[in-house]
């Protein structure tokens, strides 16, 4: 009997296969009309990130390492959006709302991935702009393509080492008998409170903690380097040089306040105890697919160069046509 019981208990740990992703909570009956505008922002996304790449390989006048940065940024935004989007489509469009454990692990350690990524990124043109205006007799001789590549494949290397144990630690819990997950994505916190281990709260401070170690540094370092931007730029004594510097930081301010903003309040309407469960889901969805549509957009509006470029692509299209 007691042999018989313990066959029981072992069945019922291993026996969720798949998670079932309900989509947005509290309005599955009419969740599908949101696939819309998720769709359109996800063509945007690509469509924005694909034409910054274009004009930014055609105009040599854009071979420069903060172009190559953006580049970069372009590249991990659209890589983003395509992890998560078409299965949110699917969910809403198709009703696939069935995921397989070994798939949710690995979309969960790829959004992680990016997302660091991005934040890398970010420091990486904090840096470039702290360089470019602080010590610009230096910036020739540090900033090169060279140091381009190397720092873009630290961060690779960082955030792709640095967030296996997200997905590792969530694989190793024992998920019992709940497989319904009140989300459109594999978001860590929602994957693992399905959790019957007793040492799931360990386990989440350690995450949390690894997640902001990461986040937490890349943010520090970008907020000294703007603020000694900001200190040299007040010691000039031209008002129009010190314009034109605050110019080229201000796309770079607008994106980083942005997405670490978004961050923040993720974190906190998650650890709260929420009475609309939707805010949260909505802003990490949200979170994954309005940057990379976004970031485009405010670097042409805002650099003149990219804006330039943007004109002599369009006419060139003209004339082909």
């Amino acid at each position: 009997m007691r042999g018989r019981y313990n066959v029981t208990y072992l069945i019922s740990k291993f026996q969720v296969s798949q998670f079932i992703l309900m989509g947005f909570p509290g309005i599955h009956s009419w969740q599908h009309w949101l696939s819309l505008p998720l769709a359109l922002l996800y063509l945007l996304a690509l469509s924005a990130n694909i034409l910054i790449l274009i004009i930014i390989n055609q105009e040599t006048t854009l071979h420069q390492p903060m172009y190559h940065f953006l580049g970069i940024l372009a590249v991990v935004d659209m890589s983003l959006a395509t992890t998560i989007m078409p299965k949110i489509l699917a969910i809403l469009w198709f009703n696939a709302k069935t995921i397989s454990l070994p798939e949710c692990f690995a979309q969960m350690y790829v959004i992680h991935c990016f997302v660091a990524m991005e934040s890398g990124i970010f420091v990486c043109m904090a840096i470039d702009r702290y360089l470019a205006i602080c010590r610009p007799l230096h910036y020739p001789t540090i900033i090169t393509e060279s140091f381009v590549i190397k720092a873009t494949v630290f961060m690779a290397l960082r955030n792709s080492l640095t967030t296996i144990p997200v997905p590792v630690f969530a694989a190793q819990r024992h998920y019992c008998s709940q497989n319904q997950i009140e989300h459109c994505l594999c978001s860590n916190l929602g994957v693992t409170s399905l959790s019957c281990d007793d040492d799931r709260t360990v386990k989440s401070i350690y995450q949390l903690l690894l997640a902001w170690t990461l986040m937490g540094s890349d943010l520090g370092l970008i907020i000294l380097s703007y603020a000694l931007i900001l200190h040299s730029v007040l010691k000039l004594n031209s008002a129009e040089a010190a314009s034109k510097a605050l110019s080229t930081c201000t796309s770079h301010l607008i994106l980083i306040l942005f997405f670490y903003t978004v961050i923040i309040v993720i974190s906190i309407t998650h650890s709260a105890a929420m009475t609309v469960p939707l805010v949260p889901v909505l802003l990490n969805v949200l979170h994954n697919v309005i940057p990379p549509a976004l970031n485009p957009m405010v670097y042409a509006l805002m650099n003149k160069e990219l804006r330039q470029g943007f004109y002599k692509v369009l006419k060139l299209g003209m004339k082909g046509n």
